[in-house]
């Protein structure tokens, strides 16, 4: 059964029984969280947490996963992958633990054909529920084992919904290894599907066991995830999931490149990396096509790990040419598609950066090999890995090949060293997001979601419903004190899809507050950060909501222009010149798009600007995400879509996903102006620009620049240009004569110079004082004509200055002025031939020469 007919088969038999198709969620979510999207449920989070209610009880989908953290076990094992598609279907208060054990069964064994009596279940240990409902099914006592928390029971990570969960796996047989379910053997019985069983309430703090349950849920909940690579595996016939017919393609074509076939699953090195490298092609391919880009942290280290792992079994392989481009391009499915050339740039930039890294490291290390004696230490091994990107498997080679040995313990403990820092950094912004979150669902739960008027007024009738601080809720507020404020109804528009949040004004009875900023804490949930200006407020006083207007219109200026400078960039360079990123200002705009190479400003901003100045109308309209995909709506990366999404049209340029405010007519957004556009990483490309007013005052601006500099010029403006470049190159040439005149005036004074000179046993030594400011290049053009030592001294009002050269390599020349320079009331300094010394006693200078000069005999006399 081929992938496709994987996928349908699960879909139908699940709509069949009510189930909601829920598109896959991107791998890129803005859950603070997750680092990335790591199973079904993700996108399911508010609907698990009672923080939203979904459109439909059941729902299924066929999710995009990555998961980093067994990425060393890649290639090693028969089950491991960092990139997966997950089959799951959910119950929201709906079905329960009958209905998904029995399902699960009637799936697998019907309609996928597997054997019945090849397949195992696990159980949480106190389950004896979900045992008696696989007893039910057929499944004999022998096939079922009871695990323990870890195994066996799932939770968000946080207090909140949790459960007892259970899982199918399945028998490969004896030549994947022992016998004994799947408690002792993993790889052999290896797990298909999780059923989650969402029935009970997780609360604070570690337990005994994990972590307390507090009882059960009123609403029980269903979760599942059915490994599609897995599943295919097993239907297919094959080892691995690189040989289904989802990775199949790749790995022909890492055997193509290699000159060799796929050797199977034979425990051999080559294996390995045969299948590291097909697998981690389908990682890289998908994550820079949701927009990841490699970096030195979060997402864009996970890639780079990804692509340098890639590489360095590529080259195990003994391919020496660039090789991710087109295993990448092997990869296929729909999504991909439309982000080929991207993904193109994108690997082989990294690839050709990373060639440059390994020649780099490979200087570092044959020096450190060339001082060792008989062990590379962990330190020098540690900072070529952690600061060059050099792997530790290379370093182990080269240290091989020369007969020395590395100090891994050391090394290791460096590496720990580092994970124990950046995981308790991480668990700290963690703990506090999670900290956040849990306050804020609190207000929801008292009090429900905020109900947003923002689109059609910019005030509004609203009471307070709840004040916050950063760790808890208040009583009241008074003048002076800066705190959020929850409100009923808000027409202030919260920060998402880049537009900085609305500021404005609050009223009451007893008080009046500014609102600062407007952000969203949940989805649906708007944090009205606000400072005092007088009296008092308390939670349930009603209130008057406004919205600075003007700052508004001037937002949804920039808005507007950023959709239609979006549409202009990729009708020029393409359609992977999609959006990365955006910052969407009153007055102004700053957008990040993928692009490899420096555009021409000029161009883009006239399209953008005769766009706009033929006033497309802007529309704005709701549908279903499904029907927004069928209609050709773009989705930016990063952001977070329900099945209910908005678009906004402008004319027939632009058609967008967009929760932001937007003007009427195209024309309102002009004028636009580019200030700058830059490379802000790899593949990646930054344009600023000013809107509406704002534009208008930067023309202004320069216009009077121009003017000014046409007065200084003493030329019409139309001229300044022509003019200035004349004086510039003038001044250029005259700077050229003088720097000719300067070098002849300090080659005839460094000949007048040596003829003063006075034989020594060991050299010449010329000590004056000179009326110049260059005394290190005369001092050494003098050195030049009279080898031995030159010192020259120079003063001013205020300060006297030295400078000693000497031509004997035995000779340090701030030797010649430590005396000297206490002489002057300063200090001397420099390395090797020339020393420099000085101070504030310019009327000792003579006296400073002599003693100098005195230290320079000794010297020179043997």
């Amino acid at each position: 059964m081929r992938s496709s007919d994987i996928r349908s088969t699960f879909l139908d038999f699940f709509r069949e029984r009510g189930h909601h198709a829920v598109p896959s969620g991107p791998l890129v979510q803005s859950d603070p969280t997750l680092l990335l999207t790591n199973a079904g449920m993700n996108q399911f989070k508010p609907y698990f947490l009672g923080e939203d209610v979904p459109d439909h009880p059941r729902l299924m989908s066929v999710q995009k996963c990555a998961r980093m953290g067994d990425i060393e076990n890649v290639g090693r094992t028969t089950r491991h992958s960092t990139f997966f598609e997950m089959l799951g279907n959910f119950s929201f208060g709906d079905y329960f633990k009958p209905e998904a054990i029995s399902w699960a069964w009637e799936l697998l064994t019907r309609h996928y054909g597997l054997d019945s009596e090849r397949l195992w279940v696990t159980v949480y240990k106190d389950d004896d529920e979900a045992e008696r409902l696989w007893r039910r099914m057929g499944v004999p006592q022998e096939r079922i084992q009871r695990l323990g928390m870890e195994d066996n029971f799932w939770s968000m990570g946080t207090p909140g919904p949790c459960g007892p969960s259970s899982e199918l796996h399945y028998d490969r047989g004896p030549a994947f290894g022992r016998e004994g379910g799947p408690a002792v053997d993993g790889e052999r019985y290896q797990e298909l599907w999780n059923l989650v069983f969402m029935q009970n309430l997780r609360g604070e703090g570690p337990a005994k066991d994990g972590y307390p349950i507090l009882g059960e849920l009123p609403s029980k909940n269903i979760d599942t995830g059915l490994g599609l690579d897995r599943l295919a595996a097993i239907l297919q016939g094959v080892d691995t999931v690189c040989e289904t017919d989802l990775l199949s393609p790749t790995l022909r074509r890492v055997g193509e490149m290699a000159g060799r076939e796929y050797p199977g699953r034979d425990g051999s090195e080559t294996s390995t990396s045969f299948r590291v490298v097909t697998e981690h092609a389908r990682s890289i391919a998908f994550l820079i096509a949701e927009g990841v880009l490699p970096s030195r942290d979060g997402r864009g280290y996970v890639l780079r790990r990804l692509m340098r792992r890639a590489i360095r079994h590529v080259r195990r392989l003994g391919i020496d040419e660039p090789a991710l481009a087109p295993l990448t391009a092997s990869v296929t499915h729909p999504e991909l598609e439309p982000h080929r050339e991207l993904i193109r740039q994108v690997v082989t930039a990294e690839e050709e950066g990373f060639e440059r890294t390994l020649r780099q490291g490979s200087r570092l290390l044959d020096t450190a090999i060339s001082t060792a004696k008989t062990t590379l230490s962990g330190r020098t091994a540690f900072e070529l890995h952690d600061t060059y990107g050099f792997p530790i498997d290379l370093t182990l080679d080269a240290a091989r090949s020369a007969g020395l040995t590395v100090d891994m313990d050391a090394f290791g403990e460096l590496l720990e060293d580092q994970r124990r820092q950046a995981h308790r950094a991480g668990q700290g912004r963690k703990g506090d997001a999670v900290a956040r979150q849990d306050l804020y669902r609190r207000i929801v739960t008292e009090h429900g979601l905020t109900d947003f008027v923002g689109y059609e007024t910019t005030s509004s009738e609203t009471r307070l419903l709840a004040l916050l601080s950063e760790t808890e809720v208040l009583p009241s507020a008074r003048e002076g004190d800066t705190v959020e404020v929850i409100l009923s109804r808000s027409p202030f528009y919260a920060e998402a899809g880049g537009q900085v949040g609305d500021t404005g004004t609050l009223r009451t009875t007893d008080g009046v507050l500014r609102v600062l900023d407007t952000r969203p804490g949940l989805d649906g949930l708007h944090i009205h950060k606000v400072e005092v200006l007088q009296g008092e407020v308390r939670p349930g006083q009603e209130a008057e909501a406004l919205v600075d207007a003007s700052r508004r219109a001037a937002t949804a200026r920039s808005h507007s222009a950023t959709h239609v400078l979006h549409a202009m960039l990729r009708r020029v360079l393409g359609d992977h010149a999609a959006q990365r990123g955006s910052r969407v200002e009153p007055g102004r705009l700053r957008f990040d798009f993928a692009h490899f190479t420096p555009i021409d400003i000029d161009t883009i901003q006239t399209l953008v600007n005769d766009y706009l100045l033929d006033d497309p109308d802007v529309h704005v309209w709701e549908t279903s995400r499904a029907e927004a995909e069928k209609a050709g709506a773009t989705a930016l990366f990063g952001e977070k879509y329900g099945n209910h999404v908005r678009i906004v049209d402008i004319g027939d340029a632009s058609r967008e996903l967009c929760g932001g405010t937007h003007v009427g007519h195209g024309s309102q957004a002009g004028p636009v102006h580019i200030v700058g556009e830059s490379s802000i990483g790899t593949g990646l490309r930054r344009i600023e620009a000013l809107t509406g007013a704002d534009a208008l005052r930067h023309h202004d601006h320069q216009r009077a620049l121009l003017t000014e500099l046409a007065n200084l010029l003493n030329v019409p403006p139309n001229e300044a240009p022509t003019r200035l470049r004349q004086r510039l190159e003038t001044l250029a040439e005259t700077q050229r004569t003088l720097e000719t005149l300067r070098e002849t005036e300090l080659t005839t004074q460094a000949h007048r110079l040596a003829e003063t000179a006075e034989r020594l046993p060991g050299g010449w030594l010329v000590a004056q004082i000179v009326d110049t400011p260059d005394l290190r290049p005369l001092a050494t053009r003098v050195l030049t004509r009279r080898p031995g030592a030159v010192i020259l001294g120079t003063r001013s009002a205020t300060k006297a200055t030295l400078v000693a050269a000497v031509s004997s390599d035995t000779v340090q020349a701030r030797h010649l002025l430590g005396d000297a320079a206490s002489e002057l009331g300063g200090g001397a300094g420099g390395k090797g031939p020339v020393a420099s010394a000085g101070g504030r006693r310019p009327d000792r200078l003579e006296s400073a020469l002599i003693l100098a000069a005195t230290e320079a005999r000794r010297l020179l006399t043997p």
